[in-house]
């Protein structure tokens, strides 16, 4: 079952990993992949009007497919 894409907002966002981002103006947004998927093994991301699968795999890896 598919839902709508959320938009989160900066507040909706979690709290970055310690140590994983760098300081001031150059800072990349950390994301526990958990938080995008939750529960299950896959999520849809919405970039630009085109969707985005991020599956995890049976070895725990990630593949994004469009």
């Amino acid at each position: 079952m598919m839902t709508a894409p959320v938009r989160p907002t900066r507040g909706d966002l979690p709290a970055p990993l310690s140590g994983d981002l760098l300081s001031g103006q150059d800072a990349i947004p950390t994301v526990e992949v958990g938080s995008i998927i939750g529960a299950g093994r896959e999520a849809v991301i919405v970039h630009k009007g085109e969707r985005y699968r991020l599956r995890v795999t049976a070895n725990d890896k990630l593949i994004l497919t469009k």
